[in-house]
């Protein structure tokens, strides 16, 4: 092999991923594409995307739709942002000021949501643009079931999605209640279509959660026993069939024993023959 063959391979040589080594490699293909899916580059909501190649001012050049630093803190995981985040950049006082650090964050409220296929409300942190998206969807769970994963991106949006989709898939819904259970699953059961029941089971996981649950559910299948305790539950198998057998035997003798014994007649009859 020549060195710049050799040195073309060693450049192409692919660095270890999560889903290349260890339990990411073994997660199904149902939760690699949510992650796919989820880990996408979400839609622009903090500046005006342009469209197109180029743009002509003075002169012709070519668009840079740049997306901007965005921070999400632990606490975006625990509401529903819709699409807001924590805005990394720099500021100036006056023109001539020198730039300095600073973040701009988005009005968060506490609002009460209602989730007509759970049947439930839900009292969640949101922002105005998040109510804004609800009402422009005629409703919190068609604004769920619309939007993809790489838009919700919180944890909790994406957890209550996996429960309104379980809930049509298995028909779980409105239990006592058949009649409303019909109802409200043909007006959602169109969102079904884009989903295997696979895929709704590994839908909303985290990466940490996916891995649980492919160990509590495939793992301990492939559980291998001790051969001590193989041994042992073989030997006593073994001992209680030759003890069913000896008994079987002891049985057998001591009926043939009285049969031996057995008189023609009957000494204690009135009339002998």
């Amino acid at each position: 092999m020549s060195m710049k063959h050799l040195g073309e391979t060693l450049y192409h040589i692919r660095r270890p991923t999560r889903w290349t080594e260890g339990i990411g490699a073994a997660l199904p293909e149902e939760y690699k594409k949510f992650w796919k899916e989820w880990k996408r580059t979400p839609t622009a909501v903090h500046y005006i995307e342009q469209k197109g190649k180029y743009m002509i001012f003075a002169s012709r050049r070519p668009v840079q739709n740049v997306p901007l630093p965005l921070l999400y803190p632990e606490e975006f995981h625990k509401g529903i942002w819709g699409g807001e985040a924590v805005i990394q950049g720099f500021t100036k006082k006056h023109k001539y000021a020198r730039r300095y650090p600073h973040f701009w964050f988005p009005t968060l409220k506490k609002s009460v949501v209602y989730s007509e296929v759970l049947d439930k409300y839900i009292s969640i942190v949101v922002t105005n643009r998040t109510i804004d998206l609800i009402n422009e969807h005629y409703g919190f769970d068609h604004y769920l079931l619309k939007t993809p994963a790489c838009d919700l991106k919180s944890e909790l949006a994406l957890k209550i999605k996996r429960e309104i989709l379980l809930s049509l898939a298995d028909k779980t819904l409105y239990p006592d209640d058949p009649l409303k259970r019909e109802e409200i699953y043909n007006n959602y059961k169109e969102y079904l279509t884009a989903y295997t029941r696979d895929e709704i089971e590994w839908y909303g996981l985290t990466y940490k959660e996916a891995c649980k649950k492919w160990i509590k559910h495939y793992a301990e299948k492939e559980k291998v026993m001790p051969l001590k305790l193989q041994y042992r539950a073989e030997l006593i198998a073994e001992l209680e069939q030759e003890k069913s057998q000896e008994v079987e035997k002891t049985i057998f003798v001591t009926d043939n024993y009285f049969c031996r014994w057995k008189l023609p007649w009957n000494p204690f009859s009135s009339r002998s023959d």
